[in-house]
């Protein structure tokens, strides 16, 4: 028998199998593709070919002859049925432009895959076939694909109905950054790039909108992350009524944020069920996926730090150019101001300035990709770090540990201005120094540089904390952001004493099932097997605010913890009422009331939900339920943090970069699912390893997708990446009754700058200071051939640029 098949004593802790697993890898579950219902008709769309253009004409008659073919329309035919276009609800600034989005265009394209017709068939495939028969004719207009070009005063428009390509300034601005830096002994300033990147969900989106047929309801199934706020949004858009719209969201194969979004798709469903008034359904390609579905990341930063002679930091200066897109999807200008409070990260500084500009381009819109801003502050600041070390001649663990804010400092107001309420920085560092076997690496190193190897060593180090578990609704409102970070649960005692949990949070992947079983199970001492979770549909969850932001434990498991407490008082109550005696005198241990010092008076909480139901005897002032529901409004942010190492071997000749090590160490408080929590960090740190080696979303100069498949976007498989060596420390959460902090985004956060570190380190003898992600062989290469034609270096590995295999300088 194994430790998973003994039954342990309680839950929260304990790696408990998925029961979702069992359904989702045998595929005995419903996708939103799936669904089949009598009488649906599918939609295909047709897309612009090209990033900007004024639409001329539209015909659709000739489609309307095709087989199969049921109805076609353009972008005119369906605008009185939008009430403003597609919503943002972040507007970051007062001034900020805001282009109207319709779902389908009409006078004008503005990205490649812009949609301008539908195309609605009796199969998906009359569909895709009739919409080669829609005539459009173009009027190309000039293209902007880069930022600073869109800046410029001579910049082509990406949208003519505009004046401007710039979207927002937003400044954040904390202590005398002049003074920091006009006394500084040192400062060192660094251009860097995220790239762009797509999300690829392993689920592409799909949406079915069925009309009403007993109810006067439309059932709206999406692909989606958030059920709740899609519901509001369509309202809001498309005219039907809140309570008249139900909205599913149906097991969802990932998101990564690509799916926390109101589409035009999901619009346009639901529009032609009310026009035809017949079920509807769309499920994307790949390729028109990649056109579509919102991108990520895209930034352009220039960071500044300035130091004492010490090596103290006494200030940061940060200027970002964040890219749009064409258009703001629904937290589009928000995404990086996430991470404005991020760039100080662990360390303590006196002054801080961040100046964010948002950008339109021709390109598709950019959006919240796992992180969401960020993994972009960390990579500039652990980047900048280890960029300091070097010119200060420092140990960059050192230079860190100088200036991370220490255990004993907690909790601690940040120059950002927020408070971190826990952590150990220190903790985290020397478990992951010890496992990655630092010290025989660096002698390694050392070997293979005084060898001139043409495969080099190469040692990157990451300590990050994040702000998530989004969030506490005024600082949202103090952002100006359009909903609060609240979070709803219900919880259900039947009579044959099994429990439902209603949960407002909906999963795609992240084991909400099992760990909201396991908190309910341990708060009200029944089985985990008798607990069921119920999620991601409007009818049943009637509020939520869905899932996003390593919020769902951390909110939304408050929100299951309180609600059962509730549970609990009530059931206090009658148990005291049936066995005579005062609630004082009653204790609660493993699901059993007792009276204390007598033990044999003892009732179970099930037992009393049987007693409830039956409601021959209870006490006169309650009502006969133990039902209970909790909203729960988080007081601060959940701030996880860890170190993460990583060991490359280089190869200097071709630019090749294997993985030969890599060490996470987390901490995210109380963990509810050890199991869980490893997949978390395991699938993040994929995303992050993937954004340094190989993802990259790349446009020409007339805004073509040249990685519009999975034929040109490498998307990591397993035998891309090394084996991962996890481990946690742990420091609860003091800000919620669980202890909990998020880990849904953790390891996308860490892992790439600790690669990217650890290139650069192993290219530092000849003279390069930094590569350009993802370093693929060509661009590691290239980086090579630049600094040798600069004169870095002597053209082999043996001249350092600091010795770091002694650990000094670069990251080791």
């Amino acid at each position: 028998m194994t430790a998973l098949d003994t039954p342990p004593t309680h839950n929260v802790g304990v790696t408990r199998l998925r029961k979702e697993d069992a359904r989702l890898v045998t595929g005995r579950t419903t996708w939103t593709d799936n669904i089949q219902l009598p009488g649906m008709l599918h939609l295909a769309l047709v897309r612009s070919p090209m990033a900007h253009a004024r639409v001329t004409s539209v015909d659709v008659s000739a489609a309307l002859e095709q087989p199969g073919v049921v109805a076609a329309f353009t972008g005119e035919d369906l605008v009185d049925h939008w009430s403003g276009g597609l919503p943002c609800a972040w507007a970051v600034t007062e001034d900020m432009v805001s282009p109207t989005h319709l779902p389908l265009a009409t006078d004008e394209v503005r990205h490649v895959g812009d949609a301008v017709a539908v195309v609605v068939a009796r199969s998906r495939y009359e569909a895709a076939d009739a919409v080669e028969y829609v005539e459009v004719e173009y009027d190309p207009l000039p293209v902007v694909t880069e930022m600073e070009a869109a800046l410029a005063e001579d910049a082509p428009l990406a949208d003519t109905h505009l004046d401007t390509n710039r979207c927002f300034t937003w400044p954040l601005v904390s202590g005398d950054v002049d003074a920091a830096f006009d006394g500084a002994a040192h400062v060192v300033s660094r251009r860097f790039v995220n790239q762009r990147l797509i999300p690829t969900a392993i689920e592409p989106r799909a949406v079915v909108c069925a009309p009403p047929r007993q109810a006067r309801e439309y059932t709206l199934w999406s692909a989606t992350q958030v059920p709740h706020i899609l519901r509001l949004m369509l309202a809001l858009t498309c005219g039907v009524p809140e309570h008249e719209l139900r909205v599913i969201a149906p097991d969802v194969g990932g998101g990564f944020g690509s799916k926390l979004n109101v589409y035009a798709e999901e619009a346009i469903c639901l529009v032609l069920a009310q026009r035809l008034g017949q079920p509807i359904k769309w499920t994307e390609t790949r390729s028109e996926g990649y056109q579509a579905t919102i991108h990520g990341r895209d930034q352009i930063q220039d960071v500044s730090l300035a130091f004492d002679e010490d090596g103290r930091i006494r200030g940061m200066k940060v200027e970002l150019l964040a890219d749009m897109g064409a258009y703001l999807q629904l937290v589009t200008p928000g995404i990086p101001l996430l991470g404005a409070f991020m760039y100080n990260s662990i360390y303590k500084m006196d002054a801080l300035s961040f100046t964010c500009h948002g950008v339109f381009t021709n390109k598709t819109p950019t959006d919240a990709y796992r992180g969401a801003g960020r993994p972009e502050a960390t990579f500039a600041i652990e980047r900048l770090m280890d960029e300091a070390a070097v010119e200060l001649g420092r140990d960059p663990f050192e230079l860190r540990e100088r200036n991370w804010i220490k255990h004993e400092e907690f909790p601690y107001e940040t120059i950002a201005g927020i408070t971190y309420d826990s952590g150990n920085y220190e903790a985290a560092t020397a478990k992951a120094i010890e496992l990655f076997g630092l010290d025989e690496l660096r002698e390694e190193q050392a070997r293979r540089r005084e060898a001139n190897d043409p495969v080099q060593l190469g040692l990157g180090v990451s300590t990050f904390t994040e702000m998530c578990g989004l969030a506490p609704s005024r600082v949202l409102g103090s952002l100006s952001y359009g909903a609060g970070g609240w979070e709803h649960a219900s919880v259900r005692m039947l009579a044959s004493g099994k429990v439902e949990v209603i949960t407002g949070t909906s999963p795609h992947g992240q084991g909400h099932v099992t760990s909201w079983s396991q908190i309910a199970a341990d708060a009200l001492g029944v089985p985990y097997e008798d607990v069921e979770v119920r999620h991601g549909d409007t009818a049943i969850a009637h509020k939520g605010m869905d899932t996003y932001g390593s919020r769902s434990l951390v909110v939304g498991g408050y929100a299951v913890q309180v609600a059962c407490d509730k549970v609990v008082a009530k059931a206090r109550r009658v148990a005291a009422h049936l066995l005579e005696a005062s609630e004082d005198d009653l204790e609660f241990a493993a699901g059993t009331f007792s009276v204390r010092g007598s033990p044999d008076a003892s009732t179970t909480i099930q037992d009393t939900a049987l007693a409830v139901f039956a409601a021959h005897d209870y006490p006169e002032d309650m009502e006969p339920s133990l039902d209970s529901d909790a909203t729960v409004d988080p007081e601060n942010f959940s701030y996880p943090h860890g170190t993460h190492l990583c060991a490359v071997e280089v190869d200097t000749e071709t630019g090749r970069v294997d993985i030969r090590r890599y060490v996470a160490v987390d901490d995210v408080g109380k963990v509810i699912n050890p199991q869980i929590v490893e997949g978390q960090v395991h699938g993040g740190l994929a995303q992050g390893i993937a954004q340094a080696l190989f993802e990259e979303a790349v446009y020409d100069e007339d805004g073509q997708l040249k990685t519009a498949s999975l034929l040109d976007y490498h998307v990591p498989s397993a035998a891309d990446l090394p084996h991962f060596v996890t481990d946690r420390t742990e420091t609860p959460a003091t800000t919620n009754p669980l202890g909990v902090k998020g880990v849904g985004e953790a390891g996308a956060i860490a892992s790439t700058p600790a690669v990217i570190n650890a290139v650069v380190d192993a290219l530092r003898p000849l003279g390069v200071r930094d590569v350009p992600m993802p370093a693929s062989p060509r661009n590691v290469w290239t980086a090579i051939q630049a600094a040798r034609s600069a004169g870095g270096g002597d053209g082999g590995p043996g001249e350092t640029a600091g010795a770091v295999g002694n650990g000094q300088g670069g990251a080791a």
